[in-house]
């Protein structure tokens, strides 16, 4: 049994994730059948977070 260089070939060959048919981004998932992305697959909406973007300062007190 070889564990070196000659077996680092048959490595990686397992997929986890595919590309996205409604975002096109490399994050649907094969086995849990959603995108990390988007979330398609598991919901109609479009997965967003209110802490994804970052808060414009609207007040700036100036002394």
């Amino acid at each position: 049994m070889v564990k070196g260089t000659t077996s680092f070939g048959k490595r990686g060959k397992n997929i986890t994730h595919i590309r996205c048919r409604r975002c096109g981004h490399h994050s649907f998932n094969i086995r849990k059948g959603y995108c990390a992305h988007c979330g398609f697959g598991r919901s109609k909406r479009i997965r967003k977070y209110s802490w994804q973007n970052k808060k414009t300062v609207t007040r700036i007190r100036l002394v």
